[in-house]
């Protein structure tokens, strides 16, 4: 069971040898105890100034991007790399500077305690949040029993109690560019450690553009960017002076780091406890993702909308998305499973195909054909090119292949639930859902208004029950990861022996201490056309005018952003 590993692309950018890999950790080191005296006005200011940079950087980021996954000048994959790269880390660096201004706990706009476990609303925010996104929401849960406080570091700091700060590897990933950049920002302000970020080889062309941008971070030491495979991985993170590990990536590569790189060698270290680097390690590993179908009285025009959703869930960054629709939980006796199951592939199919630019995507594919001979491509196959494949009648059994790998390329399984209402399919798909779809990143449920109402305390048990870090209700989980102000990151409890999803999280900008996962809600039909759908008409537009607008999201900005939008 796991996240697949990947082949290394040849090199695009000079590899940093490993003595200038010692230098720039020696740099940080020595910095290191500067960074921990900093006070929050002096880092708000590296954040303000690095917003600044990111303004013109931005343009050339996104080129070099939608370049090499094949997109042209003003496409719908250049807007995606607009939202997944630039506007994304903008957002980021605006809250992050919002929260410390606020000491390092901003009040959130609601906070209430459902039994055991306190839940705090993180958006919308203020009334421009609402404007932009009418009728989202977004909330933080705690974990059961713990406080809802914030900003430890902070409160330590103003206690003047302060730790002694460190060096941190960050392990960039290569499929959505802003991975990077906002995992260092994590490491840096919530776990006070300098980063050296070694870039991802598929991606590790958008590393200049992040030197230029963060270069107010590198003057003063903080920060170190480095280039190569696994070798240059290897090499930092067996360093001395590097203090602590965070990953985006495989379950592979971190067993690699924490257990040695020979599969027996893991199993017997396992086995006995011992682990090959003791160093504290962070993670997030993908998952093989649910979408949840819940039955309810959808009309035609209903069906097709979600339809052309889960399309979209399957299909953004060319399924290249650890939160992308991998198996599809559908209820056997709903009367709207067939219309919405021709609805979906007809969607696919008129989804343009995308180029399979991560490695390994058309052996992880044959995988799949070879297990599922039934399996549907909706397009046509070349070298450059996987299509959209739909799996029909996969077994609803623990330990099946389409449950247990992650594809990472255009693949969606269908399995069939029993349950005559949303209630009993529910009971039926939550537990499947925990149990045998491997991993804890994220999950989506579609659910129609009125059966919520009709099956409130169904929809809520299933929303509490369910074991994923991210939970998108009527929404793909990718908004959990975009939003910024809610957590990103396995459900707890992952032990580094069997580390699925992985362990710990990212974003949380509210700097919450003990999160346990984060919900995003949406309306049942959204409007104007979602970004993230791949029939948006103007996407590229609205992605350069999100990412200036979450630089300074001001009334006089949103009419250009909204016009954009309605252009979709």
């Amino acid at each position: 069971m796991s996240s697949p590993s990947f082949p290394e692309p040849p090199p695009q950018v000079p590899q940093t040898t490993l003595s200038q890999c010692d230098a720039a950790v020696s740099d940080l080191h020595a910095a290191s105890a500067d960074w921990v005296a900093l006070g929050i006005p002096g880092r708000v200011d590296l954040l303000r100034r690095t917003m600044e940079r990111l303004k013109p950087v931005s343009h050339e980021w996104v080129a070099a991007a939608a370049r090499a996954k094949g997109h042209g000048a003003g496409s719908h994959g250049e807007g995606e790399e607009w939202l997944g790269g630039p506007m994304t880390t903008m957002r980021n660096l605006r809250l992050l500077a919002a929260t410390l201004e606020a000491g390092g706990a901003p009040k959130p706009p609601k906070l209430e305690r459902r039994g055991e476990q306190w839940i705090a609303q993180v958006f919308p925010g203020d009334l421009k949040d609402k404007a932009v996104f009418a009728g989202f929401s977004a909330e933080v849960w705690m974990m059961p029993g713990a406080e809802p406080s914030q900003g430890r570091l902070y409160r330590e700091k103003a206690a003047g109690r302060s730790g002694s700060g460190g060096v941190a590897l960050v392990l960039g990933a290569g499929n959505q560019s802003s991975i990077g950049p906002m995992d260092l920002l994590y490491k840096l302000y919530v776990d006070d450690e300098v980063v050296v970020l070694k870039m991802n080889p598929v991606n590790e062309y958008v590393g200049p553009f992040l030197e230029r941008a963060f270069s107010p971070f590198i003057d003063r030491g903080f920060l170190r960017i480095v280039y190569g495979g696994a070798e240059v991985g290897a090499h930092l993170c067996a360093h001395e002076r590097v203090g602590s590990i965070h990953i985006t990536g495989s379950n592979r590569t971190h067993d690699a780091i924490v257990w040695g790189g020979d599969t027996e060698e893991q199993r017997a270290r396992k086995e006995r406890g011992e682990r090959n680097n003791t160093k504290p390690i962070s993670s997030e590993l993908g998952a093989v993702t649910p979408l949840i179908v819940v039955p309810g009285p959808w009309s035609d025009a209903e069906i097709a909308f979600q339809a052309r959703h889960a399309a979209a869930m399957v299909s953004h960054n060319a399924s290249f998305n650890c939160n992308a629709a991998k198996v599809l939980l559908l209820p056997r006796s709903w009367d709207r499973r067939d219309a919405f199951l021709a609805a979906l592939t007809d969607a696919l199919r008129a989804t343009a195909p995308r180029k399979a630019y991560y490695p390994g995507a058309a052996q992880r594919y044959d995988g799949f054909l070879e297990n599922y001979p039934q399996a549907r491509p909706l397009g046509p196959r070349s070298d450059d090119v996987v299509p959209w494949t739909l799996i029909p009648d996969v077994p609803a059994q623990p330990g099946e292949y389409a449950l247990t790998n992650e594809a990472f390329c255009g693949v969606l399984a269908i399995v069939d639930l029993d349950g005559d209402d949303a209630t009993q399919f529910l009971a039926n798909a939550v537990p499947f859902a925990n149990d045998h779809c491997w991993g804890t990143l994220s999950c989506m449920l579609l659910v129609h208004p009125e059966t919520e109402k009709r099956h409130g305390g169904a929809v809520e048990g299933a929303i509490a029950e369910l074991r994923y870090g991210g939970i998108g209700v009527n929404v793909w989980a990718g908004l959990v990861y975009g939003l910024v102000v809610t957590t990103w990151g396995a459900f707890p409890g992952h032990p580094l022996e069997d580390i699925q999803s992985g362990r710990g999280v990212v974003h949380n900008t509210y700097l919450f201490d003990h999160p346990q996962k984060s919900v995003v809600r949406a309306p049942f039909l959204i409007k104007p056309t979602p970004a993230w759908f791949a029939d948006h008409r103007n996407l590229a537009q609205l992605g350069r005018r999100l990412t200036m607008f979450e630089a300074n999201p001001s009334w006089f900005g949103l009419p250009k952003v909204a016009m954009a939008g309605l252009k979709g």
